[in-house]
């Protein structure tokens, strides 16, 4: 009885510590990344749906886990720009133009982050602007370069 006990305190501390190992490692912002990424995309297709409501309450729910995210581990190019991109979605285009910047200074080719960015751009009619980060995505061949071309174009329209 006595090794039984032993053994189960010793499976105990190891499952704890192991369990704190993990969420300190940067498993728990992942998960937490992944669950923002996951309502936003949700968020996109309730939009397309013309289900504007149910995508408001999506991007809302994103944009908190994401400002958690940022408090806990900053300046993640990532989490910048859906940051960006939700605070965009929810009518907040200052603070979602700060957000693609800081995201931007801390990685300038970013293909999102210039993509929406250049929406926001086009949104507030700073048509030069938007421009300029159709520019950064001349080169790398991706589907943003095409989207945001269109939206600039007026070929697309940016529901904002």
């Amino acid at each position: 009885m006595k090794k039984i006990i032993c053994t189960l305190i010793i499976i105990i501390t190891f499952t704890h510590n192991s369990f704190s190992a993990v969420t300190s490692s940067g498993t728990a912002e992942s998960s937490n990344y992944t669950k923002a990424y996951n309502l936003v995309k949700s968020a996109k297709k309730y939009e397309k749906k013309g289900k504007t409501d149910k995508a408001q309450k999506r991007y809302k729910k994103a944009q908190e886990i994401l400002l958690k995210l940022n408090k806990q581990k900053p300046l993640q190019a990532d989490t910048l720009n859906y940051l960006g991109f939700t605070t965009r979605k929810l009518g907040d285009y200052i603070k979602g133009e700060e957000f693609y910047l800081q995201g931007l200074k801390i990685e300038p080719k970013h293909i999102g982050i210039n993509e929406y960015l250049g929406e926001l751009y086009v949104v507030t009619k700073k048509i030069d602007k938007a421009k300029e980060r159709l520019e950064v995505l001349k080169d790398c061949e991706c589907k943003e370069y095409n989207e945001l071309k269109e939206v600039i174009e007026g070929t697309k329209k940016s529901k904002y």
